[in-house]
């Protein structure tokens, strides 16, 4: 099974800078979450101290306005992570993590990775290096797509 882990491990971003030895390391402390379709993860207004990465499948992220139908954000697929926030500052999660179809991910507890800290810092830091480039990537294309939204109703003098 830690095979299994490493595998999967190995192929996502939260690895991108660790050599083999590291991300067999990593792996062992992650733990792997079989889902079904509609079968959810984490729920909006929720915090915990878990990061995810997506093996297989795909896991939509849902908000859900009270009274109001369900709003698909994104979809996270193989390699992305997921609960990156809550997992460094205990944020409350902003959207619930929803299974789209038989999905694979792998956990990692925040516990687990600082228990590193003293033995092998090296192992954390690149892996917070991936967790904010992964923070990073999203504030780029929530900015974009408000820029294209703001010339789209510039274009539109406000009209829809």
């Amino acid at each position: 099974m830690s095979q299994d882990r490493f595998e999967a491990l190995q192929g996502s971003r939260l690895a991108a800078e660790l050599d083999e030895s590291q991300c067999r390391k990593l792996a062992g402390l992650m733990e792997l979450v079989e889902l079904e379709d509609g079968d959810v993860l984490v729920r909006e207004g929720t915090s915990d101290d878990h990061l995810f990465v997506v093996v297989s499948g795909a896991l939509g992220v849902v908000r859900h306005p009270a009274g109001e139908p369900p709003v698909a954000l994104h979809t996270l697929v193989p390699g992305d992570l997921a609960g990156e926030l809550s997992f460094i500052d205990d944020t409350e999660r902003y959207a619930s993590l929803l299974a789209e179809g038989p999905t694979r991910v792998m956990s990692l507890r925040r516990p687990a990775l600082e228990s590193l800290l003293k033995s092998d810092p090296e192992i954390v830091y690149r892996t917070m290096r991936a967790i904010i480039r992964t923070a990073h990537a999203i504030q780029r294309r929530l900015s974009s797509q408000s820029i294209e939204l703001a010339n789209y109703i510039y274009k539109q003098h406000g009209r829809y």
